[in-house]
């Protein structure tokens, strides 16, 4: 059997992989890198009723991985570059052998699957983007909560549209594309608005950003991964860039943990 674990700054998740198979994922939430290491490993031997023994290596990945020893309660731990970890999760989950993978975490890390795994770039605009300006702005300090109370706003209340600059389409671009977030924002504003149009302006300007990604890397596939996908606005925000850019974004089942995956993956591979 063996472990991927990502190391985060607050949250870590790990997964356990045997013949290939996933036979449980766990998250828990520690700032110091070891405890959170430990607690992981603790919490999948007991929920799959196994012994550290029964672990052959931890393959660890992410900003904490670097506290971790050549060893951790007896299992041999293996350190995994964490873009390779991303490329590897991002197309394993999508089944591909190629394209665009995108990481949305506290930033976002863009990596590009080739024949090689290379780093393309990033953006400091993510989950951390999202968690800063909803406690500012609305004194919402977990962003499930702004993904609930993002249902019930109205984007027309606070983006201004193509339309309502130019009366109608420019070209290609429906009136109905966002041509400044935050552009129409008044008095009669409601909180929800305000939480829909954060998560629709840091959204946008992610698959924006991938989009370029993929075209500068000559790859068709944009698989997103990472914690943020999971919010459904965020899903719904993606989704209504698409048709503007002729594009389908790729979000795969258990993409939230796509890099401890990933990390798990590449050693199964051998690598």
């Amino acid at each position: 059997m063996i472990v991927g674990i990502d190391i985060g700054g607050t949250t870590t998740d790990a997964v356990a992989i045997k013949d290939h198979k996933i036979l449980k994922i766990v998250t828990v939430t520690a700032d110091d890198p070891l405890a959170a290491a430990a607690g992981a490993l603790g919490k999948l031997i007991t929920s799959l009723n196994i012994t550290l023994k029964d672990i052959k290596v931890l393959a660890a990945t992410g900003g904490g991985a670097r506290f971790l020893g050549n060893e951790l309660l007896g299992v041999p731990v293996k350190k995994i570059d964490e873009i390779k970890a991303i490329g590897k999760g991002g197309v394993t989950l999508a089944d591909r052998k190629r394209g665009v993978v995108v990481s949305m975490g506290t930033g976002t890390a863009i990596v590009c699957v080739k024949d090689e795994i290379k780093h393309f770039g990033g953006s400091g605009i993510g989950g951390g983007t999202l968690q800063g300006l909803s406690r500012m702005l609305l004194s919402i300090n977990d962003i499930k909560n702004l993904d609930k109370l993002a249902e019930k706003g109205n984007l027309k209340k606070i983006d201004l549209t193509v339309g309502d600059i130019a009366g109608g389409k420019i070209g290609v671009i429906p009136s109905d594309a966002t041509a400044s977030n935050f552009g129409k924002i008044d008095d009669t504003i409601e909180k929800e608005d305000i939480a829909k149009g954060l998560i629709n302006m840091v959204s946008q300007t992610i698959a924006v950003v991938s989009i370029f990604a993929a075209r500068a890397c000559d790859l068709d596939d944009i698989i997103l991964t990472g914690k943020v996908i999971s919010l459904k606005e965020v899903q719904r925000s993606l989704r209504s860039i698409e048709p503007l850019f002729n594009k389908k974004f790729i979000i795969p089942e258990k993409g939230e943990y796509a890099t401890a995956i990933g990390a798990a993956v590449a050693i199964l591979n051998g690598e």
